[in-house]
């Protein structure tokens, strides 16, 4: 069972996310590598919108292996290309939408590059079940 962790005592969150997660009884869990935005068919999308929107997918795809679903995601690691930043709002309206009403704690950090120089974001998640 995952536990959203929320303290009184703190301010909330700044966005749509936790502070913390409580995992409890957990027989599974799952720690992916940075999922880049490369599409089943290998192509990589231009815009960081849709390259959020791939990495999603490719996320689900990777927990459905490991059956498990995005609503056990209970840590979101993201990495942004520094000159991306003004468009941060297109990658979390991609997590939004793929985490639905769930939350999780979540990281963001910016970066000077990523391993290829058309990748601008990937993330990492931690799920458990």
């Amino acid at each position: 069972m995952n536990t959203p962790i929320l303290p009184p005592t703190m301010a909330p969150p700044a966005a749509n996310y936790v502070h913390a997660m409580l995992s409890t009884d957990a027989s599974r869990i799952v720690h992916t590598s940075g999922v880049v935005p490369i599409a089943a068919d290998g192509s990589t999308p231009a815009g960081i919108g849709e390259q959020a929107e791939v990495v999603w997918a490719n996320i689900e795809a990777i927990l459905t292996e490991a059956d498990l679903s995005l609503s056990d995601v209970v840590s979101v690691t993201t990495y942004v290309v520094v000159d991306q930043i003004g468009a941060l709002g297109a990658v979390m309206a991609a997590r939004d939408r793929a985490l639905g009403g769930h939350r999780a704690a979540s990281t963001l950090v910016t970066v000077p590059a990523l391993a290829r120089p058309e990748w601008l974001m990937e993330i990492a998640v931690v799920a458990v079940a």
